[in-house]
C-alpha cells in the first residue's frame, strides 16, 4: 500500500508518469492504471491518503501488482555497483558501460534511461547534500585527471600539458588552462590568470591536496604551501583545501 500512497502522492506534486515509474521502478501502465482508478472514483488525493490500508487495497482492488521490479530492471540494477567503481577510473565514462551492458543484456534499457535509473540509484545508495553556494564565496581549483597534448610545427614533438580548471561555485563560471607541470610555479601562474580572467577574487580559493597548493595533508589543519599562502595574502583571499579522499569537497570542479 505504501507504494500506491508514493505514486498518489508524486502524481499531486505533479510529477510527470516516467518520472513516478522511474521512482517506484515500475512500469509506467501500472502507474497510469493507480490513476485511472483515482480519477474513477472522483476522491482527491488528501482523501485517499487519509484511508487505512485495508479501504485502500479495497478501492484499488487487483490493480495492485507484485512489487518486485521486473527481471529486466533487476539485471540492470545489478550491473550499477560494477559502473560505479569502473566510472572512478580515469578516462571512463557513462557510454562506454552503458555498451558493455547492452552487449551483455541486447533487450536492455536505452542510454538516456540506464543513466537516468543509474542517478536515482546512485541517489539512494549514496545521498548527497544539497549546497547552495553565496556569489563570489568560494573558488574550486583542480588538475583534470587526465592530461592532454599539442605538436610542435617546428619539430613535430608531442608535448604533454597538465589541464588546470577552476570554477566558481555559484554561478559556476569556469577557467581552463594548460600548463606544462602540477609544479607550484605553473599552479599559482594558472591561479592568477584564474582571477584576472574572472574579475575578481573570492573570498577563499578551495584547491585538492595537490603538493603546489598543500605540503601536508590533514582532516583539521593542513599545511600550506609557502608560496602559495603569500600568494593568498596578496590577493586578500583565504586557503581552504579540500579534505583528503573527500571529492565531494570540489565536487563542481570535479565534474567540469
Amino acid at each position: 500500500m505504501s507504494k500506491i500512497r508514493k505514486i498518489l502522492r508524486m502524481n499531486s506534486q505533479g510529477r510527470s508518469t516516467r518520472f513516478i515509474a522511474a521512482q517506484i521502478e515500475s512500469s509506467r501502465n501500472t502507474v497510469r492504471k493507480y490513476l485511472a482508478v483515482l480519477k474513477k472514483s472522483g476522491f482527491t488525493f488528501e482523501e485517499v491518503n487519509n484511508l487505512n490500508d485495508k479501504e485502500l487495497e479495497d478501492l484499488f482492488g487487483k490493480t495492485r501488482e507484485n512489487n518486485q521490479p521486473s527481471s529486466r530492471m533487476q539485471s540492470m540494477l545489478r550491473c550499477f555497483p560494477h559502473v560505479d567503481k569502473e566510472l572512478k577510473k580515469t578516462g571512463m565514462n557513462r557510454q562506454l558501460l552503458w555498451e558493455a551492458y547492452i552487449k551483455e543484456f541486447p533487450d536492455g534499457y536505452k542510454y538516456t534511461q540506464f543513466c537516468t535509473y543509474y542517478n536515482q540509484w546512485k541517489t539512494r545508495v549514496n545521498p548527497t547534500m544539497h549546497m547552495d553556494h553565496k556569489a563570489g564565496d568560494k573558488l574550486y581549483v583542480d588538475f583534470a585527471g587526465e592530461k592532454m597534448n599539442y605538436t610542435d610545427k617546428e619539430t613535430g614533438e608531442v608535448i604533454e600539458v597538465e589541464v588546470f580548471v577552476a570554477i566558481l561555485g555559484a554561478s559556476q563560471l569556469t577557467y581552463v588552462e594548460a600548463v606544462m607541470s602540477q609544479q607550484k610555479e605553473d599552479f599559482i601562474a594558472a591561479c592568477e590568470n584564474t582571477l584576472h580572467f574572472i574579475g575578481g577574487v573570492p573570498a577563499a580559493i578551495v584547491p585538492d591536496n595537490l603538493k603546489a597548493a598543500v605540503t601536508k595533508s590533514s582532516r583539521y589543519e593542513p599545511t600550506l604551501n609557502e608560496t602559495f599562502e603569500d600568494f593568498a595574502d596578496h590577493y586578500g583571499t583565504t586557503i581552504l583545501p579540500a579534505r583528503a579522499y573527500r571529492p565531494r569537497d570540489k565536487a563542481l570542479v570535479e565534474g567540469v
